[in-house]
């Protein structure tokens, strides 16, 4: 078995600039296939990461999935809000170790308002527990001053100090608070979340830009400039939703059945690990075409070499002739082949897992920076090496066709001359 070996690889060496190009097209066919799967598996879990160290997301009551979209991703709107009152009672629990209030339903150029207190910069993290970070500035300390998302900032091009006025509801053109501009005192580091996408205010300020506004619309007649605003009770009546953060992690479905028997309005508190899980499972069908995609290129680079081996079998028809005239029998020169076509697939493979290793350390900070998929290098998994089998096998089944035309050709096949 060593001699065929051996013999394979002289064999390929021999041709190694055409089975080199195969050998090429199926390392970056493999490379795509286990790319998929790589980033499939972190986008998959930097997406269940959007929030992380939060162990409850409080709503109005609706469907979990729904509640997730707007308190986390800040898509869609609500379909009720949480009294103040309500919100206080939650925070009250002897189990609750800190609370984050949310309030949405503005919008500045088709970028989410979400009004919050300072310490959503201190209890908010993402990913791995990563807490958010001031690329310049600081978070807002007083009433129309705002912070903003890195997207945000980058894409319209927004300073330190600049001023911005914000939008009534979620629709790009609603009508606008003009008369209440803010002043930006931060700007957040990307998180590749939608926190990169939010403008960040206080609640005092939500409140202070309704005033005047009945609706959704402005009180006729009457106009609240924004210096005045800070002789009025700014106290929220409402909030969208908020985030519990338990002392003890045990106390997490203790505290889930409070929530959704709570008497004094109906409110639905969910784990958001969970929800997100869930969440995903909607999307579930785009990672599986994509997987399928990519075996298909795999196939395409193994149907490749199954073609480079049968064609040069008719220029080898001498080789494999004198071959067998030395003594090797049919099925060593099957063995033969199909060394050569596992040879190849193999290297192929390894070539195309060292390739994908390379781009994972060279692309990871910016699928971070830009998409939030914590993309690292490692060892690698079950079903990566999974896929890398299965393509060997596949090469293997490839490579039966040439081997059994090989085994078929007979001593007076290769050494009769034709004319």
């Amino acid at each position: 078995m060593r001699a065929i070996l051996r013999l394979a690889a002289l064999s390929a060496w021999s041709r190694r600039l055409t089975l080199g190009l195969t050998l090429i097209a199926i390392a970056l066919a493999t490379t795509l296939l286990l790319a998929v799967e790589r980033v499939r598996v972190d986008a998959r879990q930097s997406f269940t990461q959007s929030v992380s160290g939060v162990d409850l997301v409080v709503g109005a009551r609706t469907g979990s999935v729904q509640l997730m979209l707007y308190a986390v991703f800040h898509a869609g709107a609500a379909s009720n809000n949480i009294r103040w009152d309500s919100y206080q009672a939650l925070t009250q629990h002897p189990a609750v170790d800190w609370s984050v209030p949310l309030s949405l339903g503005d919008s500045h150029r088709g970028f989410p308002v979400l009004g919050t207190e300072a310490d959503y910069f201190r209890h908010f993290r993402y990913g791995d527990h990563e807490a958010l970070r001031f690329t310049t500035g600081k978070p807002f300390a007083g009433v129309f001053e705002t912070v903003l998302g890195s997207e945000v900032a980058q894409q319209l091009g927004y300073a330190l100090d600049g001023a911005i006025t914000l939008s009534h509801g979620l629709n790009e053109l609603g009508p606008e608070h003009g008369d209440k501009p803010f002043r930006i005192t931060g700007i957040l580091a990307p998180t590749g979340t939608p926190v990169d996408r939010t403008i960040h205010v206080s609640l005092e300020s939500i409140t202070a830009l309704h005033l005047d506004w009945v609706g959704g619309t402005p009180m006729p007649g009457l106009v609240i400039p924004a210096e005045y605003v800070a002789k009025f009770d700014l106290k929220p009546k409402e909030i969208t939703a908020a985030l519990l953060g338990l002392k003890q992690r045990s106390d997490v479905f203790r505290m889930q059945r409070f929530i959704n028997d709570f008497r004094a309005e109906p409110l639905l508190g969910v784990l958001p690990g969970v929800a997100l899980d869930e969440l995903w499972q909607t999307v579930g069908m785009i990672e599986r075409t994509l997987l399928a995609i990519s075996a298909l290129v795999v196939l395409v680079g193994l149907a490749g070499l199954a073609a480079t081996l049968l064609a040069g079998l008719n220029e080898r028809r001498r080789e494999l002739a004198i071959l067998r005239a030395l003594g090797a029998g049919p099925g060593q020169i099957f063995l033969m082949l199909i060394a050569e076509g596992v040879l190849i697939t193999t290297l192929g493979a390894l070539l195309g897992f060292i390739l994908l290793s390379l781009g994972s350390l060279l692309a990871a900070p910016w699928l971070l920076e830009r998409f939030g998929v914590v993309l690292g290098g490692r060892w690698p998994s079950r079903e990566e090496l999974a896929l890398i089998g299965m393509v060997i096998t596949t090469g293997l089944v490839a490579s039966l066709a040439p081997g059994w035309r090989a085994w078929r050709m007979s001593l007076a096949d290769g050494l009769t001359p034709r004319l």
